[in-house]
């Protein structure tokens, strides 16, 4: 029985709780506003606004640290080749763990080259890299169709994040001219975002985060207010279910639309543990990898809705600094306690902390030590081949 049913709280008003299951005692997480889209979306505006890209194109230009090593190695990497050749597929075919691979890394891989290729035209206005992001995208809207197989909507989340970071900057940037920009758009509606505008409840958070951030910017990039609502609406529920806070209760947040109901299932849900922290992630006892996949999800998203007007940080602030906080304690090398996933922890976070270190140190002033020593440490932020790019070059002291 669920906790706030309407069965339970009957039994509870006629005095029977001892015929009704124990249940743990939750606070009732606060409920977020109403989803709601701009009445006119800005542009650029997925992940990256004008304002933000001028500052970064400014200390690039200046050979300020730390961007100019962001953005020489950013260049210096395959994504950053103008003799890159795309590699689209009419369907692309992904298994769990993209096993099978047919197309998968290609698709992904060439959506990242286009981000990296549409940044680079921005800082240096050399339009060979507007041409050659053009390529990319274009190579792949006159091509594919479809997604297949088990992590079809994780793979259309993962491309479908990126492939509207380099649109957005060559539609509203530059003006070399781009011929398929509508064959382009409609690849985002009919292949990509019926495959994520529905987020996938049951699964593990990280898919449904990166399956928002994907729909989100999609939704800024094709001015569809609609398909922004729905996308935020999920997200909102989504965020607090994946990270936990000592205010919710003694358990997290259920996951919205999701048939996990019981403490029993919850705790299976957040791979075996039972002692609940500020900070925890409902990945952190499965690996850091894929909770820092959807610590870059969660992030990604609110940097696009405040660039849309709409700034979720200070809402979402004590949710985000503790779970930055604690798996940076962990990844920097803190011992493991022993009520902590059995005692052991798979770490391995990728680049997944400097959207948020930027949003809520630099704009909000709110001290994060463990972060800061991790993220500063770590620069430049390179990607890890999925939907994280380049966020030191992008975000690093980013006060815009």
């Amino acid at each position: 029985m669920r906790f706030g049913s309407p069965a339970a709280l009957t039994a509870l008003a006629l005095g029977l709780a001892a015929a009704v299951a124990p249940v743990p005692t939750l606070a009732a997480p606060p409920t977020p506003a109403a989803p709601a889209a701009p009445a006119q979306f800005a542009h650029p505006g997925v992940l990256n606004s004008r304002a933000q890209l001028d500052f970064v194109r400014a200390k690039v230009q200046a050979g300020q640290q730390p961007w100019k090593p962001a953005f020489d190695s950013m260049l210096a990497s395959k994504y950053g080749s103008l003799f890159r050749t795309p590699q689209p597929r009419a369907v692309v075919e992904c298994g769990s763990y993209s096993n099978p691979d047919i197309g998968c890394s290609d698709e992904r891989e060439d959506a990242i080259a286009a981000y990296t290729q549409a940044l680079a035209w921005y800082v240096t206005r050399d339009s060979r890299y507007a041409k050659k992001s053009i390529e990319l995208m274009d190579a792949w809207s006159g091509t594919i169709k479809d997604h297949t197989n088990s992590n079809a909507p994780l793979q259309s989340g993962w491309a479908g994040s990126t492939w509207p970071r380099a649109a957005e900057i060559i539609k509203h940037t530059y003006t070399g001219g781009w011929a398929n920009q509508g064959r382009f758009a409609t690849m985002l509606r009919e292949v990509y975002l019926p495959e994520v505008i529905n987020g996938r409840p049951n699964t593990n958070g990280n898919w449904e985060l990166i399956m928002m951030d994907a729909a989100v910017g999609m939704a800024v990039h094709l001015d569809d207010r609609a398909s922004y609502d729905k996308a935020m609406g999920i997200y909102l529920g989504r965020v607090p279910a994946y990270f936990y806070l000592a205010s919710d209760g003694t358990q997290p947040v259920y996951p919205p639309r999701s048939t996990i109901d019981t403490r029993s299932e919850l705790v299976e849900y957040w791979h075996g543990q039972s002692t609940f922290v500020d900070g925890l992630a409902q990945e952190t006892c499965r690996d850091f990898g894929h909770t820092g996949m959807g610590i870059a999800a969660a992030m990604h998203v609110a940097e696009t809705s405040r660039i849309q007007g709409r700034d979720l940080y200070p809402q979402f602030k004590d949710r985000f600094r503790h779970a930055l906080g604690f798996h940076a304690k962990f990844e920097l090398g803190e011992a493991v306690p022993s009520w902590l996933c059995g005692g052991s922890l798979s770490k391995g976070i990728g680049p997944a902390t400097e959207v948020g270190y930027n949003a809520l140190h630099t704009r909000l002033g709110v001290s994060m030590e463990n972060t800061r020593r991790l993220t500063e440490g770590r620069r430049p932020a390179g990607t890890e081949n999925h939907f994280e790019a380049w966020e030191t070059l992008t975000h690093a002291d980013n006060p815009h």
